[in-house]
């Protein structure tokens, strides 16, 4: 296999992987949420030494789905942590501020 066939690979299963955790986020699906960082971690590992100007056209547009991807899960990540802030919030009738106690 050439290096090119493997980070192509290697991308298409970062975009995969991506895809799950997006689901694991926005189901709240903490094992599946691990499993799918876990193995996005291992992924990420296989691509490390590339670089912009060592991707081909093909490896270059896979790696920008892969960023959009990843720009998806950071809004929901945030849209998720906004919500548990909103709900502690209403729990303790304070805006979510940090105090000295």
């Amino acid at each position: 296999m050439t290096a090119a066939r493997a980070t192509a690979d290697a991308l298409r299963q970062l975009i995969a992987l991506l895809e799950a955790e997006r689901q694991a986020l926005a189901g709240l699906d903490i094992e599946a949420l691990s499993l799918a960082v876990q193995a996005k971690e291992r992924c990420c590992e296989l691509l490390q030494g590339n670089t912009a100007a060592t991707l081909d056209s093909e490896c270059q547009a896979l790696a920008t789905a892969a960023r959009a991807a990843n720009d998806v899960n950071r809004r929901v990540r945030n849209l998720v942590a906004a919500n548990v802030a909103a709900r502690l919030d209403a729990l303790t009738g304070a805006a979510g501020l940090y105090r000295a106690d």
